[in-house]
């Protein structure tokens, strides 16, 4: 039982950028994704807004300097996550390379403390004695946190990029470029991103007080940690506007050339990956869910060492680490992903996906809160609708903890709010973004909660909106589906949320089919109108969707370079396949 999926083909650009030089397939791609000139996919450093844009930016700065020219003490409190990771990261290096001498992080464990600074947390960090508590990634939901740390004399900078409820922390400075009326153009860069601007104006304050000629100390680069920067943007599927892509290519660039942390380059070649050729989805698919292990199974501070570190064995033994986990977590999930499927058959016997509640939440007692976030993200991808998947606080808790996913369309957050707005008292806390949030409710509301989160997407989403869609950049000629043309859009990006990598779709032949890896399908066809045939593999096939070897197929899919044994040709990588049959 899975969703009907169709391809629909974007409509053509009006016009093509005026940009010297671009292959005509990569100029039609990009005016599709509304590039209109060269200033928009130029990713020079000199294009970044100026860090005065930011709301309390220097409010922060000054601060922070304070602390450090002081001498006093600062703790940094992340997330768990791989935004959460590489913003502790960021800050940890900047304020250290900055003259920091009392500077430590500190990330919840998510099964003992919860997301964010809560009061329990703040009485953990209470332990170092701190004056300055950071927060990364976090902390503009956190109420009773911030309150906690000011009663006990502990100053808080909030650092968030997370949508605010309707009452805000009272903090010494909030950065939060999605605060009502924050004037910072991009309002999509990730927390590791709101870090990196508040560094910027901090090294400015330091200059500016004369802070480096006095200790003899060098400014530092700040573009040194831009791979950083660009990790945490793709790991935490923030849309790629100007900005953010900005930041992944820079950083891409430094972990090309080799001038990554060693921690990155010890992930992507544990994962068998080169970082001489690392593309965003790498960071995507290969290093943020190893980082995402740590904080999904034990403690995220194992992925933040392996970034922190400049030791290339000890970056190479905590990659290994992660990867272990990694592998558990997928096990897991695998498990998981089954129990899912099988509740929903057994509920649900006898209809089809359409059928299904527009808006599912899901739960079982033996699934992993750690995992229960991949669990929704692979729910919804099969069903095309909202999915909230719950997993207990802890063995037979009261408390629910729930990973919410949602499709264009539905803010995910905003439906939470709505939901608890009309049902006060159902849902004990919620925060999140447009695509993903986090909840807790107790047990015995699941059920109500159920039908009211449903109500909530029915009145947001129509059947229309349920209707799988690939959508395509249109067909490419035989001649075009070259190692040129694969060459050339891998370079076109970066890549991701809100900047889709190009899809195309076409009818072929098949020829050889084989599965590889259990659940992936190796093939190879021929163009119909073409006398050279392509190699192409599909990732987590339907088996039954494909026909027999000698039929013809409409293949949806992205051009990519195949590299095996020094060797680099053009293959398929499928996203949808839809038989057409003899006749």
């Amino acid at each position: 039982m899975s969703v009907q999926r169709v391809i629909r083909r974007r409509e053509a650009p009006a016009s093509l950028p005026d940009i010297p030089g671009l292959h005509p397939v990569l100029a039609r791609v990009l005016a599709a994704r509304q590039v209109r000139s060269a200033d928009e996919v130029d990713y020079a450093l000199q294009r970044l807004h100026p860090f005065e844009t930011l709301g309390q930016v220097e409010r922060a700065a000054d601060l922070i300097a304070e602390h450090i020219e002081d001498g006093r003490r600062i703790v940094i409190v992340g997330d768990f996550d791989a935004d959460g990771a590489t913003s502790s990261t960021v800050a940890m290096r900047a304020l250290t390379a900055m003259g920091a001498r009392e500077v430590s992080y500190l990330v919840p464990n998510r099964f003992d403390y919860g997301y964010g600074l809560t009061p329990e947390i703040v009485a953990e960090a209470a332990k170092r004695d701190p004056d300055l508590i950071i927060t990364v990634d976090n902390g503009v939901s956190s109420i009773e946190g911030v309150r906690a740390a000011n009663a006990s004399g502990i100053t808080v900078v909030v650092t968030d990029h997370h949508l605010p409820g309707r009452e805000l922390p009272e903090a010494a400075a909030i950065v939060n470029p999605n605060l009502e009326g924050d004037p910072f153009p991009s309002k999509a860069i990730a927390g590791v991103g709101v870090i990196f601007y508040v560094m910027l104006a901090l090294r400015a304050r330091l200059r500016m007080s004369g802070w480096f000629q006095r200790r003899s100390l060098p400014e530092p680069n700040m573009a040194g940690l831009l791979d950083l920067v660009a990790l945490g943007t793709v790991a935490d599927v923030v849309p790629l506007d100007h900005v953010n892509r900005l930041f992944v290519e820079q950083g891409m660039r430094r972990i090309r050339a080799g001038k990554c942390v060693p921690g990155i380059s010890a992930l992507l070649r544990v994962a068998g990956r080169s970082p001489e050729r690392t593309v965003a989805s790498d960071l995507g698919f290969v290093v943020g869910p190893r980082l995402n292990a740590a904080g999904r199974l034990e403690d995220m501070s194992i992925g933040i060492e392996c970034l922190l570190t400049d030791d290339v064995g000890r970056a190479e033994h905590l990659a290994t680490e992660l990867d272990r986990l990694n592998r558990e977590r997928r096990s897991i999930e695998s498990e998981m992903r089954d129990q899912a499927l099988a509740a929903l058959d057994e509920v649900h016997a006898g209809m089809d996906a359409a059928s299904l509640p527009m808006g599912l939440a899901l739960f079982e007692e033996a699934w992993h809160q750690g995992v229960i976030g991949i669990l929704a993200s692979r729910i919804k991808e099969q069903f095309h609708r909202p999915v909230i998947a719950f997993a207990p606080e802890s063995e037979g808790a009261d408390v629910l903890k729930g990973s919410a996913r949602s499709i264009p369309g539905l803010h995910i957050r905003d439906a939470l709010d709505s939901v608890s707005t009309r049902n006060p008292g159902l849902i004990t806390k919620f925060g999140g973004h447009a695509m993903a949030a986090g909840m807790s409710l107790p047990r015995r509301h699941l059920d109500r909660f159920r039908e009211a989160f449903d109500a909530v997407v029915r009145e947001t989403l129509s059947e229309d909106d349920l209707k799988g869609v690939v959508l395509s950049d249109g067909e490419l000629a035989p001649e075009e589906l070259s190692l040129e043309l694969a060459e050339a859009l891998r370079e076109g990006g970066p890549w991701g949320q809100g900047f889709p990598e190009p899809v195309f779709d076409g009818e072929f032949v098949l020829q050889e089919r084989r599965v590889v890896g259990e659940r992936h399908l190796k093939v190879r066809v021929m163009p119909a109108a073409g006398r050279v045939a392509l190699d192409g593999i599909h990732f987590n096939a339907e088996f039954a969707a494909w026909p027999q070897p000698g039929e013809p197929v409409r293949l949806a899919y992205r051009l990519d370079v195949n590299e095996f044994r020094g060797n680099r040709s053009a293959q398929l990588m499928v996203e949808h396949v839809e038989p057409l049959g003899l006749g």
